[in-house]
């Protein structure tokens, strides 16, 4: 069967109160964004608790859906045939239509549900149950009743139209993107940060990203490889505008000046400074990282600690309980694995040390820091306007 229209079902948003229209129209904003390049047009549109899209014309079924399963909001996706004649005769007419083009084997139970909003329709919700079932078994002998748990649940919602909907499928769930402000995502080429951008996103914050460059000791190969993961998450989480920062003046004078075991403590306090000056220029009120505690020397509790103490915004650490694997299996899920895994350096293991500090001493760190003060400032200034920005939109 050919559909022409979808429900799109939320779940979330139906627990907001009177400011609930503000996260329904940022979910219309948000499917019209994921169907821009769907083969087809398609009209958007919402109906007191109901959101539908309408293709008109000709359009591409299977890549619609993936389109809408990107959507955060979107609890399910109903394609459905929407009748705009309520006589009830033509509703009877059909539901044995629907029935006989989307079920070609007839060996099923069913069950009908009929909601009847539109409280000027002339026959009950109860009515409309027994009489479509009554229907449905005079056309087709092999199906049979079971209301308590059948093959097929068959909706009816009689509202300005009559829907009629049998499917669902599983929405990605969340927030509209946008709905809770923005925050600044520090982006490498591993595994653990685009699975971090798609779960602060998802739940309705509008993420950009920065990612530390530091070329020649990191190619443009693994600069384009962050690009590449940026363009995915944006699938889901919308445009992404990614800051490059040229952070090789500013890595190898902290590899001159400060102790090597402390390394890697010291580059990402100044990476944090960075991407909060750039979040702060850019409207972002947190920032987002992909750690997990003692994933790697500088993710241990004290290396995190030492870290956050550098910023006055909050840190979104999604990950932070996850182990490996359960990284992974979100990164698979929304296709970032296979770039991440390619064989491109980042910054940060070009520098690392042999024997990091694991529990830093935050007083040592500051001492270690005063060794900086002659050129870091201006350097730290030269980085960020120098910065380079690409638009990601996936």
């Amino acid at each position: 069967m050919q559909y022409h229209s979808f429900l799109i079902k939320y779940a979330e948003i139906g627990t907001k109160g009177k400011n609930r229209y503000m996260f329904e129209d940022a979910l219309v904003k948000q499917i019209r964004y994921a169907l821009r390049d769907v083969d087809g047009r398609f009209e958007v549109s919402k109906e007191s608790g109901r959101i539908y899209v309408k293709a008109e014309g000709e359009y591409d079924y299977d890549d619609t859906v993936e389109a809408l399963k990107r959507v955060f909001g979107i609890a399910d996706i109903c394609p459905m045939v929407q009748i705009d004649d309520k006589d009830y005769e033509n509703l009877k007419q059909h539901v044995r239509d629907y029935m006989d083009q989307v079920y070609p084997d007839k060996n099923i139970t069913f069950k009908v549900d009929a909601r009847r909003g539109d409280k000027q329709y002339p026959v009950t919700s109860d009515q409309i149950n027994r009489d479509l079932g009554e229907v449905i078994l005079e056309a087709f002998p092999q199906m049979k009743v079971d209301v308590h748990h059948p093959d097929v649940l068959l909706h009816v919602e009689v509202r300005q139209k009559i829907n009629l909907f049998s499917v669902k499928i599983p929405g990605p769930g969340g927030m509209p993107v946008g709905t809770n402000g923005k925050a600044m995502l520090l982006l490498s080429g591993g595994i653990d940060s685009p699975v971090a951008g798609y779960m602060i996103a998802k739940r309705g914050v509008k993420i950009d990203a920065v990612y530390f460059h530091a070329p020649p000791y990191t190619s443009d190969r693994a600069k384009q490889k962050v690009v590449d993961l940026a363009n995915l998450v944006a699938r889901y989480a919308g445009p992404i505008m990614l800051h490059v920062v040229n952070f090789t003046d500013i890595q190898l004078y902290i590899y001159d000046k400060c102790p090597h075991e402390e390394l890697t403590i010291i580059m990402r306090r100044y990476m944090m400074r960075i991407a909060q000056t750039i979040a702060e220029q850019n409207g972002a009120i947190a920032l987002i990282t992909g750690e997990s505690i003692g994933q790697v020397a500088s993710q241990t509790v004290q290396s995190l600690a030492a870290t956050n103490e550098v910023c006055t915004m909050p840190v979104f650490r999604p990950v932070i309980g996850f182990d490996k694997q359960e990284i992974v299996d979100v990164s698979e899920k929304i296709g970032t694995f296979e770039t991440s895994i390619q064989p491109f350096e980042d910054c940060c293991t070009i520098f690392v040390a042999k024997h990091p500090v694991t529990k830093p001493n935050i007083n040592v760190i500051h001492s270690s820091e005063r060794k900086l003060e002659e050129k870091i400032e201006q350097m730290v200034e030269t980085a960020l306007e120098t910065t380079e920005k690409i638009l990601c939109e996936g």
